[in-house]
């Protein structure tokens, strides 16, 4: 059950990740150095801040490689947030794309939890 939850505060801090290009793309929109551009700026630098703390502490409660494998799931959060946010359009080969990375998720995570009971 613990691991459960910094499982989920690792999609927390992923998702957070993924804001950091929202972002970037928005002040890559504004004039440079203008004030909505500098906020935008700092806003995705506190936000790999904030996941960078985060990371460290996630990886000190799950296994590494559960963690590593789970970074992917930020090409998911990008088509999604692209979706929403930008009205982008997303295309089968990026659906199939993020299947693919989903199932290459659980398949990881549950082979290396099966390795850890057998240890």
């Amino acid at each position: 059950m613990k691991q459960a939850k910094w499982f989920l505060i690792l999609h927390i801090f992923l998702g957070i990740y993924a804001l950091s290009s929202v972002c970037s793309k928005l002040a890559a929109r504004q004039p440079f150095l203008s004030l909505p551009f500098l906020l935008l700026y700092g806003g995705m630098l506190l936000a790999l801040v904030v996941y960078a703390f985060g990371w460290q502490q996630v990886i000190k409660h799950l296994p590494l490689t559960t963690a590593y494998a789970n970074k992917a799931v930020t090409v998911v959060w990008g088509i999604l947030l692209g979706l929403l946010l930008f009205d982008e359009t997303v295309t089968p080969r990026q659906i199939v794309g993020a299947v693919i990375i989903i199932v290459g998720i659980v398949l990881f995570v549950r082979a290396d939890h099966e390795g850890e009971d057998r240890s």
